[in-house]
């Protein structure tokens, strides 16, 4: 008579599919570090905007995002530079970042806040993040265009992509003609 055994492979195996798949938070920086790196000598001040439909369906139809963009996390410098927070659906979790424009509404830098996603992560990397630099609501800022793609972060790459063009609309359409500020403060501490 023989005794089964079980293949302790099939065991690994068996533990791996019922085991969930847990995403670690990683915070990068934060908004006042963001701001730091992305304007080192620059004090920003808090400029909250209404987001009407109008501007909402405007932006969505730039850049295929559906999640709604919020107007509450918006600074302003006093030469016409923007720091914009966002967030985007990576692939099933929520992308936290941060574009810098320059007042001539072209992309300064981007720096990812907080990424929860378990794969995905190498959206941070500088070299990804500095192709957006020098972009406007002007250029096609799509995904295998002129923004490069990362193996096994595509969904990632798209959703900031996206992302990114949204912001730029977003200056192009509503930023552009905002007044210069007379008395600025530091940025305050945000998500």
């Amino acid at each position: 008579m023989k005794i089964w055994k079980p293949n302790p492979l099939a065991l690994i195996g068996i533990a791996m599919i019922s085991a969930p798949i847990i995403a670690h938070a990683k915070i990068y920086v934060s908004a006042e570090q963001a701001q730091k790196i992305l304007f080192p000598n620059k004090t920003l001040t808090k400029n909250s905007i209404i987001i009407t439909d109008d501007l909402q369906d405007k932006m969505r139809s730039a850049s295929s995002i559906r999640h709604p963009f919020q107007g509450d996390r918006i600074w302003k410098g006093p030469d016409g530079s923007w720091l914009i927070i966002d967030e985007v659906v990576g692939k099933h979790e929520m992308i936290t970042y941060a574009v810098a424009i320059n007042p001539n509404g072209s992309v300064a830098g981007i720096e990812i806040l907080e990424y929860v996603e378990s794969y995905g992560y190498e959206v941070a990397e500088a070299q990804w993040r500095k192709q957006f630099v020098g972009k406007t609501a002007n250029d096609p800022i799509k995904l295998n265009q002129d923004i490069q793609n990362i193996g096994g972060a595509t969904l990632s790459c798209k959703h900031l992509t996206d992302g990114v063009k949204r912001i730029t609309v977003l200056y192009d359409l509503a930023l552009r003609n905002v007044s210069p500020l007379t008395a600025p403060t530091q940025i305050s501490k945000t998500k």
